[in-house]
């Protein structure tokens, strides 16, 4: 069975740890505060879910996914992920993250940080473009007409793959925008941020997207 370590119990990701256990995974999920803060919502997900420290979730996961406030990426162990996969749902909002000048100025990406950060694991951006009750809502079988598309980017085809097939498992299409470097595409009031579209409404919005706002 496989496991998920996931770093982040906010909104995202309850909703990730949800629709992975009902999905035949396990999951060991942290937040900042610390394992014990966490027995109501473990209790909620049953005996397929544990808590963690961040460091143990990331050790126990077969890959993880990253769910914190921007400010707090450099808190994310890197010895545990090496190697791994790590899912990036981060979003940049300087109101709560403060200025970061390199994405004020339009030269770096927010899962490019993350990659930045974890030079041995191999990031690849997901559900950052959704809203979080919509995760569980909102995903339809395979070839159902008009079917929600979800993005990702990352420099590692094999994990660009592992995203797909969890979109896929979890009812939605996939474009894949290519490398990190381009993952801005579906950042913040951008077209493509967290509105419902299907597939060829989601190539749309992505290739008109601007480089700054």
């Amino acid at each position: 069975m496989t496991n998920v370590g996931i770093i982040g119990a906010g909104h995202i990701g309850q909703a990730l740890a949800r629709q992975f256990i009902n999905h035949g995974y396990t999951v060991t999920i942290a937040n900042s505060r610390g394992p014990e803060t966490l027995a109501a919502l473990v209790s909620e997900l049953g005996p397929n879910a544990t808590a963690a420290t961040a460091a143990d979730a990331a050790a126990a996961g077969d890959f993880a996914v990253v769910t914190v406030p921007l400010k707090n990426y450099r808190d994310i162990p890197v010895e545990p992920l090496a190697g791994k996969i790590v899912i990036d749902t981060n979003n940049y909002y300087f109101e709560r993250d403060g200025h970061f000048p390199e994405l004020d100025e339009g030269k770096a990406t927010v899962s490019g940080l993350l990659q930045e950060h974890l030079p041995t694991s191999k990031v690849a951006k997901g559900f950052n473009h959704i809203a979080s009750p919509e995760i569980a809502t909102d995903g339809k079988p395979a070839g159902t007409p008009d079917r929600r598309a979800l993005a990702t980017a990352s420099d590692f085809d094999e994990a660009s793959a592992l995203v797909t097939s969890i979109y896929d498992q979890f009812g939605f299409d996939t474009v894949n925008i290519g490398p990190l470097a381009d993952s801005w595409r579906v950042e913040r009031d951008r077209p493509a941020y967290v509105v419902r579209q299907n597939r060829e409404e989601l190539e749309a919005n992505l290739a008109k997207a601007p480089r700054t706002i």
